[in-house]
């Protein structure tokens, strides 16, 4: 229902909450919100507010832990009061946790996945490793690697999005400053590197670096200078040769620039499609879409199973990183349905969220793990919890 009129000029948090509140609203649309709601409030179990980052996941996914409690926020006001505390908490008290870089996630004693920290007091005073009111400091969010940076920006991004405040919008904007410092790469004069030491050119840091650069460009208020990093970006990337002739995307490239033919990981497909339909908003082009477009399909043709549910080739055993992926890719995914409707889009969002509710759930703790088409499988943590969540929020648009 709420697809189908997502072309008003109303944004679709307003179309939420006049549906939500209306006898119109469907049994689909109220379910998928109730779904998503008890995720949040799993979510949060894992919260640590002593350091703002999610227990049991790394600083990156932590980024993207906040990007998903704001993209619900947007849609659901029921959450906001929450959320909003979340990114006031996180702003303050997170870059004290900053890897810079560090070990992102190591199994203890136990077992269990745990997140272990390197500490940068030695390298600034502790007082300097925590935001003061009405301060932006983005170099406290940079660690060494641009795609963990480019995670923060968005989720800076998100939290805008949500309360309107300036801090994490200028937030967003200089930790893409500090990207800026990783063009361009010794392939075609272009692109970014992953890492500040350049030891590789791989896709997630570059469609990340046109992602930041698109959202920023809708705005931040020198939306010309953020397009013009955009395009060019989309410029390289698409002649970089890292889309295969299937129209997916590999993960990066050889030393000598040619497609490494490394695995097709299902958030290398999303990242770029939300990116291109940002690049097309702040200053539309009919090749955008289009090249989104292909890219999607064939991510679906090839990640999806018979009941077009996602899956990444890692499951059940994605941990360190890949627990993360399958979000991003639906998050992303949503953003190219609002913009070029496709009943297929729809399915894939429905499907893996309603599979993942069914089938992939503790039923006793409503925790959410890595395998979406079930059943659920230990580890889960608050990387595969969120990740599955997206999917969920994403639903609540879709239906």
């Amino acid at each position: 229902m709420l697809s189908s009129i997502i072309s008003s000029s109303l944004p679709v948090s307003a179309l939420l909450t006049s549906l939500l509140f209306s006898k119109d609203a469907s049994a689909e649309i109220l379910q998928s919100v109730s779904r998503a709601e008890t995720a949040f409030n799993t979510l949060q179990t894992f919260y640590n507010s002593s350091n703002g980052i999610w227990n049991t996941c790394g600083w990156w996914n932590g980024a993207n832990c906040m990007t998903v409690i704001a993209d619900l926020a947007v849609l659901d006001v029921s959450v906001r009061a929450t959320a909003i505390d979340v990114f006031n908490n996180t702003y303050t008290v997170a870059p004290g946790v900053n890897p810079n870089p560090g070990v992102e996630k190591v199994s203890g004693a136990s077992g269990v996945p745990e997140t272990t920290y390197t500490s940068l007091w030695p390298l600034a005073p502790l007082t300097d490793l925590f935001a003061k009111p009405g301060t932006v400091n983005a170099s406290l969010w940079l660690d060494g690697y641009y795609d963990d940076d480019a995670w923060w920006s968005l989720a800076w991004i998100a939290a805008y999005d949500v309360t309107g405040n300036e801090d994490y919008l200028r937030l967003a904007e200089g930790i893409f400053d500090g990207m800026t410092k990783g063009w361009p790469t010794n392939c075609s004069n272009g692109g970014i590197w992953w890492d500040s030491t350049k030891t590789y050119v791989n896709a997630i840091a570059n469609e990340l670096f046109l992602s930041v650069a698109a959202h920023l460009a809708n705005r931040a208020e020198n939306s010309q200078y953020y397009i013009n990093w955009a395009k060019k970006e989309w410029a390289w990337f698409a002649a970089s040769g890292m889309i295969n002739e299937n129209n997916t995307i590999n993960d990066g490239l050889t030393t000598d620039c040619k497609n490494n033919g490394a695995t097709v990981w299902s958030y290398n497909q999303g990242v770029i499609l939300g990116g291109l339909v940002e690049l097309n908003k702040a200053s539309p082009d009919p090749s955008y879409l289009p090249a989104a477009t292909k890219i999607a399909d064939a991510a679906i043709s090839a990640l999806t199973d018979s009941n077009h549910i996602l899956h990444d080739p890692c499951e059940p055993n994605c941990e360190p990183d890949a627990t993360q992926f399958k979000g991003i890719f639906m998050r992303n995914l949503q953003l190219l349905q609002e913009a070029a409707p496709s009943d297929t889009y729809v399915q894939v969002i429905q499907a893996s969220a309603n599979s993942i509710w069914n089938n992939d759930r503790d039923k006793s703790t409503n925790v959410l793990g890595v395998d979406w088409a079930g059943p659920f499988v230990e580890p889960a943590d608050a990387s595969t919890h969120s990740s599955a969540m997206d999917a969920l929020v994403a639903a609540i648009v879709a239906n």
